[in-house]
């Protein structure tokens, strides 16, 4: 197959029971959810070691992402992608369904990451998908704090009462960078893009246990090096949810755009030397290439290589799609 045959890509999506998952993954996203009571995420594209991403349809389908990259270098990736990560995809891609609230968590940045895992920092970004009446999350500080300040409310169970706690509409959007404490809290469907990283720093799990009767293992001592104890007042992005298409987030890991368009729309990525990737959080349509057309509905996660300099979106109703692609 040569460059000019790659196709905008979809791949099966990587489904992970967790402790605090549900089914809207299933009953809203139509992820394959099955018999997994409380499926917690679905990886929608991802390079993490052991949870390579493999392609479902088309003269590609059961290649993994890896495979392509190997073969298809910067026709798929980009070129200058290519040269600053070679076969290491550096976004991974996620839906998630919080049943009940996360664990109170940190992510390391990418020094303290290379130097202890050898790996990626987790710089991430949140958008709501679906929020229940009253669901809440947190981010960061609510004022500025230090190690000790920090310890003396966690040695003494009120940690919470430091900690951010927004309420949460949809469509609202959160941008984390790696060092924020945060949590997702129950009620909430979000779609996440990171850096391709599973390091957590669990710092508190609201002493859970699993099936077999265990608390989750923490890392308390971890994740002290990586907290950042600043305050912040800006912890919700502020955009104009009305508009068309919006900037939501740039950062050096990921820009993400938001489309809502009910009439087509063709975009051009002849300039962007990246990938594209679209999920689709509403609507169904077709995406319309040089090579062919193909379907979207709601829930899916399309992957334009980047040799594919325009495309066209066709929406069949009224779409709101997420438009991810690594910064020039």
């Amino acid at each position: 197959m040569s460059n000019t045959e790659l196709y905008p890509l979809k791949f099966k999506p990587i489904l992970k029971p967790t402790i605090w998952g549900g089914k809207k993954l299933g009953d809203i996203l139509n992820k394959p959810i099955g018999n997994i009571e409380t499926c917690g995420e679905s990886w929608e594209i991802s390079g993490v070691e052991d949870n390579i991403s493999e392609v479902e349809e088309g003269a590609l389908k059961g290649k993994t992402l890896t495979m392509l990259i190997q073969k298809y270098k910067g026709a798929l990736i980009g070129d200058r992608t290519y040269q600053d990560f070679g076969t290491k995809f550096p976004l991974l891609i996620k839906f998630i369904d919080a049943n009940r609230d996360l664990s109170i968590q940190v992510h390391p940045d990418d020094d303290l990451a290379k130097k202890r895992h050898n790996s990626f920092g987790k710089t991430e970004m949140w958008y709501v998908i679906d929020a229940e009446d009253g669901a809440t999350l947190i981010s960061g500080f609510k004022k500025a704090t230090n190690r000790d300040e920090y310890l003396d409310y966690f040695n003494s169970g009120r940690l919470t009462d430091l900690l951010n706690r927004e309420e949460v509409l949809n469509d609202d959007v959160f941008f984390l960078p790696a060092g924020r404490v945060h949590t997702i809290g129950q009620g909430l469907l979000i779609a996440e893009i990171q850096q391709t990283s599973d390091i957590t720093y669990r710092i508190y799990d609201f002493d859970r246990v699993d099936k077999n009767g265990n608390k989750r293992e923490l890392h308390v001592d971890e994740a002290l090096d990586a907290i950042d104890f600043s305050y912040y007042d800006d912890y919700k992005t502020t955009y104009d949810q009305n508009q068309g298409e919006v900037e939501l987030s740039v950062s050096k890991y990921f820009v993400c755009n938001r489309i809502l368009t009910n009439t087509p729309i063709t975009k051009t990525y002849n300039e962007l030397d990246s990938f594209v990737i679209l999920m689709v959080l509403e609507g169904s349509g077709s995406l319309k290439t040089n090579n062919g057309s193909y379907a979207y509905s709601k829930g899916d996660t399309y992957f334009i290589p980047a040799n594919i300099e325009e495309i066209t979106i066709n929406p069949e109703n009224a779409s709101k799609i997420l438009e991810v692609y690594l910064p020039s």
